[in-house]
């Protein structure tokens, strides 16, 4: 299928909409990447896409949905019929279908498992019993798997069949088992092809493969994809014996996935799909996270107050909080979102908690260092060397502290088993104008009192 530019024919689609050409819309749409339709969907009007959804054939509809975002989805298959919606999950493969079922009301779940043939059936129940963020949740069960002692010639014929028959699809590996169904090696596509009909795939299975087990997290899942460049892999249980296998497709959704809640997060956004249309809804998602940063500069302002005295003894002192909270809050986000990156591809792990508070301690002095000096220069020639004296060690102080909780509140939450991108959130900013502006006002007081 060729690429399109979706701008391009937009205009045309919803124009054949309104004049409900459905023959001509399904010429249009049949010679297009279902991520093109999806794409073409997602821009319609909610009366607009729900049309042109009901005119897929089920086969072109499931592939459809499976790259739909979650409320467009939920939107358009509230519109479908339980009959409609089954003969959708039946053309779906066995991951896609699992999570397509698992969105549904669960109220018609059990109507539409008894529509499908068993075998697919079957195959939906045991995949929703393992958590959606963990390679169980992610992994297909159509694989091919043949004996050690099977030809290249009989597993060319095995893959013909199956392809004809539709059980599978992205071939990548035959995976080689034995008698009672344990994984002992693997062949690639690209072997197969080129050895003798008469060889035996135990002659040229590879046995060094990573495995991965159901109840792996997912992002640990893309992580070793990304390490050993792969495009499949089996997935076994704790006998070894082969249960599924996850392809490049699947990890590709899982970093698009990954990387849109990590953003989520550190926005203090979560939960939040772009195509989502509930105002309230998505009102009610941001409520929370910002309700943080109420009550966190509340206290702030609470602080504040308890320091009436110092500011009422040099107004000059007031200038400089918006400065001490944005060096503060900027330094903490900064190491907050390299340390979360790190932990996010695997490039640092819980026992470099270490070595990484040591080396954000070590840039921090510096860039300390740099704006004490600056903020000092600056005040001494706007005020006195006594009160430049006083913000350039506050600054100074502030910046460390910022940098040591914006490193250490990620790695915290990694071994809690939290997800570290809520510490970016604004738990951190705000965790950090409350103390930035405890310690410049501490240090002021008492430099003063001192003074005095």
């Amino acid at each position: 299928m060729k690429q399109i530019d979706i701008d391009d024919i937009l205009k045309d689609i919803e124009v054949l909409i309104d004049k409900r050409n459905t023959g001509s819309l399904q010429n249009i749409l049949i010679d297009l990447h279902p991520a093109d339709i999806a794409q073409i969907i997602s821009h319609v009007k909610k009366d607009e896409r729900i049309y042109l959804f009901s005119i897929l054939p089920p086969k072109v509809a499931s592939s459809v949905l499976a790259e739909l975002d979650p409320p467009l989805m939920e939107e358009l298959t509230e519109e479908l019929g339980v009959e409609k919606i089954s003969a959708i999950v039946d053309e779906m493969d066995s991951d896609d279908a699992a999570d397509f079922v698992s969105s549904l009301p669960d109220e018609i779940v059990p109507e539409i498992l008894d529509r499908i043939p068993e075998e697919d059936s079957d195959e939906i129940k045991q995949l929703l019993h393992y958590d959606e963020d963990t390679a169980g949740g992610i992994m297909a069960l159509e694989y091919v798997a043949l004996p050690m002692d099977a030809t290249v010639e009989q597993a060319i014929q095995e893959i013909r069949r199956l392809k004809a028959e539709q059980e599978v699809t992205d071939i990548f590996y035959i995976y080689v088992v034995d008698d009672e169904n344990h994984l002992v090696g693997v062949v690639a596509l690209s072997d197969l092809v080129l050895a003798e009909d008469y060889t035996t795939l135990k002659e040229i299975m590879k046995t060094d493969l990573p495995k991965i087990t159901p109840d792996m997290d997912q992002e640990e899942v893309a992580n070793i994809f990304r390490k050993y460049d792969l495009v499949s892999m089996p997935v076994v249980d704790q006998e070894n014996h082969l249960i599924g296998r996850i392809t490049i497709d699947d990890i590709v959704d899982v970093l698009e996935e990954e990387g849109s809640e990590d953003m989520a997060f550190i926005a203090g956004a979560p939960d939040e799909e772009i195509t989502e249309g509930s105002i309230s809804k998505l009102a009610r998602a941001r409520l929370p996270w910002l309700m943080v940063a109420f009550l966190g500069e509340l206290l702030a302002a609470f602080i504040l107050n308890q320091f009436d005295v110092t500011l009422r003894h040099k107004l000059m002192i007031a200038f400089f909080i918006p400065v001490i909270m944005a060096m503060g809050g900027s330094t903490a986000q900064q190491a907050s979102v390299i340390v979360i990156r790190g932990l996010a591809t695997g490039d640092l792990s819980l026992r470099d908690t270490g070595p990484r508070l040591l080396k954000e301690l070590k840039i921090s002095f510096l860039n300390s260092l740099f704006f004490a000096t600056v903020l000092f220069i600056i005040v001494y020639l706007w005020d006195s060397a006594f009160f430049a004296g006083i913000l350039s060690v506050s600054i100074f102080v502030v910046i460390n502290n910022a940098a040591i909780i914006g490193a250490l509140v990620p790695l915290t939450f990694k071994r809690l088993n939290i997800d570290p991108a809520l510490a970016a959130a604004p738990f951190i900013s705000t965790t950090n104008d409350i103390l930035g502006i405890l310690i410049y006002l501490t240090i002021t007081t008492v430099v003063i009192n001192f003074g005095m």
